[in-house]
């Protein structure tokens, strides 16, 4: 089973992961954030794609979600991890708490969010009544198990346009609107994922409670690098326990 992960480049920090060789992709729809990094580990074959691009220099309203997912695809991967810093919203999702969404709502806008545009000649309905893969999730929530990482199982992900953070009165709204996570990369790349028939899950790392909670203290960003590099710890913990 090849496993396609997106994140950060640190991901591919794995002890036992044997990296073969980097790949610059073109597809239709442009050149995705970075060159796939191609590798096994565990007798896996194993992608990575950093979805800011390798220096982190591409914001999250300007990524190339279609030609990153289409890339993966066009590799041969057969599952995708996608791995994210998000804000907690509900009380259990604070932050270092690792989460494995069941549902998103989208609040973005303006961007490419489809592989079937007029030019492709033809019109695609998916079903995305349950967004993330029951069989992914599964497989993400055994191994936390295993590992004995306590990842949260379900919850709501308000995907919103970035690159800002938000105000207090846009996460009272999505709080209202049952959002448990606020991020900002969540979509499209979750409804391309469903296009390309790659069955895909979401790993959300809570880095910071979202604008007005958590005290209603304005965020430190040196606070939200502490929790996110104790999250991402714990998300390679689980790579390292999938079965």
């Amino acid at each position: 089973m090849s496993v396609g992960i997106i994140g950060g480049t640190g991901l591919t920090a794995l002890d036992g992961l044997e990296i073969h060789h980097r790949e610059v992709v073109s597809t239709p729809f442009g050149e995705p954030s970075a060159p796939l990094i191609h590798g096994t580990f565990r007798g896996r074959e194993v992608t990575f794609l950093a979805r800011h691009g390798e220096g982190h220099s591409v914001p999250p309203h300007q990524v190339n979600y279609r030609a990153n997912i289409w890339a993966l695809r066009q590799a041969g991967v057969e599952r995708v991890i996608a791995v994210a810093a998000v804000g907690g919203i509900s009380d259990a999702y604070a932050p270092r708490r690792l989460a494995i969404p069941d549902q998103i709502i989208d609040y973005t806008h303006s961007r490419a969010s489809t592989f079937y545009e007029q030019e492709q000649g033809q019109v695609a309905h998916i079903d995305f009544t349950y967004p993330y893969d029951a069989g992914v999730r599964a497989w993400l929530l055994e191994a936390a198990r295993d590992a004995g990482i306590d990842a949260i199982d379900g919850g709501t992900y308000g995907a919103t346009q970035g690159p800002r953070l938000e105000t207090a009165a846009e996460i009272r709204r999505l709080a209202q609107d049952g959002c448990d996570l606020v991020g900002m990369t969540g979509m499209p790349e979750a409804a391309l994922a469903r296009e390309a028939e790659l069955p895909y899950a979401h790993c959300a790392v809570v880095a910071n409670w979202a604008a007005g909670l958590g005290g209603g203290e304005e965020l430190s960003m040196d606070e939200i690098r502490d929790h996110l590099a104790y999250g991402m710890e714990a998300v390679r913990t689980i790579i390292t326990r999938l079965p």
